[in-house]
């Protein structure tokens, strides 16, 4: 739980939920496993199960604490649609979004199929943003499951990009995020994918943020696409006060 983050996208974390399982390609060098590992050894509290799913109640309530509106990425160490994390859990941290409303929240999930399910529980507002994870062709399926849910802004983080994309379906969708995997093991991405999915998102008139090239060095390779750097955000009608 942090204000401030390194998440380009975003400004602070949640993690009212930590602990996942690998479910697709893009997991393989999963960096919260890796930081939930290095914390359980130095005896985090919220990380004494390692990266097993964990639920953290006494994290529900954080949001409420900090008063300057800010974006929050929600479950930034899980994927809160994980089948692990119980319903009535999923209930309580969206009734929390929700009377913390001066803040906006991002919400990220590789299980977009569990959220179609909850979807007419779930209580959406301009402010609970939505997106999944599409890092191959493979998984272009996340979107239209995406699209069927009551979010009203709905967003694609392409990220560990591992594959070209030239078929977007981009119907309904508000924003996109592109990235390079970093860090240890840190798999290739290609220049024309990234320069092929910037062109369709103009195509398509939506919003297009490139957030890093990575490799071992994100820092060094940084996120300068032909000469600029592409840091686009939906338009809302949502007002932080």
């Amino acid at each position: 739980m942090a204000i401030g983050t390194a998440i380009e996208w975003t400004e602070s974390t949640w993690n009212p939920v930590t602990g996942c399982t690998k479910i697709s390609l893009g997991c393989k060098n999963c960096y919260a496993e890796r930081m939930a590992i290095r914390l359980q050894a130095m005896r985090q509290s919220n990380y004494t199960n390692g990266f097993e799913v964990t639920t953290h109640l006494q994290a529900l309530n954080i949001p409420l604490r900090w008063k300057k509106p800010q974006a929050i990425f929600v479950n930034s160490m899980s994927d809160l649609f994980h089948r692990e994390v119980p319903t009535e859990f999923i209930l309580r941290i969206f009734d929390v979004m929700i009377e913390a409303n001066w803040h906006r929240y991002q919400i990220l999930t590789k299980r977009p199929g569990r959220v179609l399910e909850l979807n007419l529980r779930l209580n959406w507002q301009p402010h609970i943003w939505m997106g999944v994870t599409v890092e191959s062709e493979d998984y272009l399926y996340r979107i239209d499951d995406l699209r069927k849910t009551g979010a009203a802004v709905k967003f694609l983080s392409l990220e560990p990009l591992l594959g070209p994309l030239p078929k977007l379906n981009l119907k309904g969708i508000d924003w996109v995020i592109v990235g390079g995997e970093s860090g240890p093991g840190a798999r290739l991405m290609k220049k024309a994918w990234v320069e092929d999915i910037r062109d369709q998102c103009c195509f398509a008139d939506v919003p297009f943020f490139f957030k890093q090239w990575g490799g071992v060095n994100k820092k060094k390779a940084g996120k300068i696409l032909n000469g600029r750097v592409w840091n686009q955000m939906p338009e809302t009608e949502e007002v932080l006060v």
